[in-house]
């Protein structure tokens, strides 16, 4: 179990480091995070997962206006022109232990992200703050690159500031000027099965068979077709689905309790609970709808 955004700003309040807080809703791009923080607070970043043929892993994070090209970043790590791309969604998981659309320098934090190279724009230097996700994107803290680089040593990370913006000639006389920053260690996820594969054989005719008479349908329940619907709002719902979790689980150790051990569960674990479980729902939520927005454009059905 990764890190918390609440165990990281803890962290960071242990470490005396000075930040200020913005909450807000889950946001996937820097385009919705600029609605709810003010550039005034600090530059915004935009934060790279890539990855690259042997599976070694980078987190790439820039200003917004620095253009990072990704054929001349692979050939300045030494990975030739094409040698770096996005890493898969799965590995956010399984690495940062982030979901989609919090990726972030803070992510690092994590064991699981050991392996995983830091690369940060020397531009952030320039700035009085720079706003960042705390491994979740319902938050942006800003601070300034002094706290971030107390941060990053407290965990035995040497801060890495980088020109993104440059291009210097690769070649035998002037070998890749990143090439020492590549990860020693690989890391293999394995990759999701394709789900759009058919499971019918590949020499199977295509030929038209008779339609089948129609069975005679059987008569709705009413009943069961508005329960259907009920539990279904339910799920929509973050907030619904909290309290159905809380219910049913209030039951169960009421069932369970003796005597006067457990009457109910008091108002202040109620509350909190709820506030844990909501946030969780929503994040599921807002993951599972980026899920289904990617599949979307991603797996486009044949047209003839």
């Amino acid at each position: 179990m990764g890190f918390s955004k609440i165990e990281l700003l803890d962290r960071l309040q242990e470490l005396e480091i000075d930040y200020s807080k913005y909450e807000h809703p889950p946001v996937l791009t820097v385009e919705a995070q600029a609605k709810y923080v003010s550039s005034n607070e600090g530059a915004l970043s935009k934060n790279l997962f890539l990855k690259d043929k042997k599976n070694r892993y980078y987190i790439v994070s820039a200003m917004v206006d620095t253009k990072v090209d990704m054929k001349v970043l692979s050939q300045r790590l030494g990975l030739g022109k094409g040698g770096i791309r996005m890493a898969p969604e799965e590995a956010l998981g399984q690495l940062l232990q982030v979901s989609l659309g919090c990726v972030t320098p803070f992510a690092v934090i994590n064991e699981s992200a050991r392996d995983v190279s830091l690369l940060l724009d020397k531009n952030f230097k320039n700035q009085t703050r720079c706003i960042f996700h705390p491994l979740s994107n319902d938050v942006s803290i800003s601070l300034n690159t002094s706290g971030l680089d107390k941060f990053l040593q407290s965990i035995g990370r040497d801060p890495v500031y980088v020109d993104l913006e440059a291009n210097p000639g690769v070649g035998k006389d002037q070998p890749p000027d990143l090439a020492v920053y590549v990860p020693s260690g690989s890391v293999v996820i394995p990759e999701l099965p394709n789900k759009t594969s058919s499971t019918q054989p590949k020499n199977v005719s295509a030929e038209i068979k008779p339609a089948l008479p129609a069975k005679p349908s059987k008569p709705v329940d009413k009943g069961k077709s508005v329960a259907a619907t009920s539990v279904q709002s339910v799920y929509k719902n973050p907030e619904k689905f909290v309290e159905e979790i809380l219910d049913k689980t209030s039951a169960l150790l009421l069932s369970e309790a003796k005597g006067e051990s457990m009457e109910t569960l008091t108002e202040t674990q109620r509350k909190r609970l709820t506030s844990e479980l909501t946030h969780l729902a929503i994040m599921y939520k807002n993951t599972a709808y980026a899920e289904g927005f990617y599949a979307g454009t991603k797996y486009q059905p044949y047209r003839q």
